[in-house]
């Protein structure tokens, strides 16, 4: 538990309360304070009295659905990165989320380690948390999310940007093991002519570029997805 999750605060809405449960009992474990909430007025009036770090919303409440209740937020002025949860599994629908300000979604049925993973990119994207030189480092990686740059052990990598955005969704979320559809999700966003296999392709390129410095950091879980961790060390 790190002494960043201890300090941050998150609002957990849904009106599902075994979620809000499920949702809350794993996010404290993992060291973040949570609040909950069942309603969007209620959820509103939280954040308005003091905005947390970072509200998970569902879209589909009893009364202001989470699109309004992200509407009213952005028209107070306050800037809270907001998280959404759906049961809707149209484009359409998450890419509204997006626009009006949303900062991801996360589609029910969900895994809680993929929400709290989730969750912890979209803290590290907005509250830096300890990047907050706009760099991100793993190993002897270096990622410059203002320049665009990466470097391993001092070597520069040109990479193309879907390679860059591919590398920068692993760095943030270093050791968690990411699934094809989190990765077509979060670097692609639909747009992958519809062959998942683009991700193998991808992967492929950018761990050729980065293992010619260095040993390889890019692993395959078989069957499950892909992972960033340290290179394996010699017996």
């Amino acid at each position: 538990m790190t002494q960043t999750a201890e300090r941050q605060r998150i609002l957990v809405v849904d009106d599902e309360m075994s979620i809000v449960d499920a949702v809350a009992t794993a996010l404290r474990y993992e060291g973040f304070d949570v609040h909950e909430a069942t309603d969007g007025r209620t959820a509103l009036a939280a954040v308005q009295d003091g905005p947390p770090d970072l509200v998970i919303l569902d879209v589909m409440l009893p009364d202001l659905d989470g699109f309004e209740v992200m509407r009213r937020i952005r028209q107070d002025g306050i800037r809270v990165p907001v998280l959404f949860l759906t049961a809707r599994d149209s484009v359409d629908d998450k890419v509204a989320g997006l626009t009006i300000g949303g900062d991801d979604y996360v589609t029910k049925p969900f895994s809680l380690a993929e929400l709290v993973a989730r969750a912890r990119a979209v803290l590290r994207r907005t509250n830096g948390d300890g990047q907050r030189d706009g760099k991100l480092r793993f190993a002897d990686l270096e990622l410059d999310d203002d320049t665009r740059e990466v470097f391993r052990d001092g070597h520069p990598i040109r990479l193309t940007a879907t390679e860059f955005n591919l590398l920068r969704f692993f760095m943030l979320n270093p050791r968690h093991v990411l699934s094809k559809n989190q990765i077509l999700d979060h670097v692609w966003h639909y747009d992958f002519g519809g062959d998942p296999n683009v991700v193998e392709t991808f992967i492929s390129y950018l761990r050729k570029k980065l293992d010619k410095h260095g040993p390889p950091l890019i692993h395959t879980i078989r069957l499950v997805g892909y992972t960033l961790r340290e290179p394996d060390r010699a017996p």
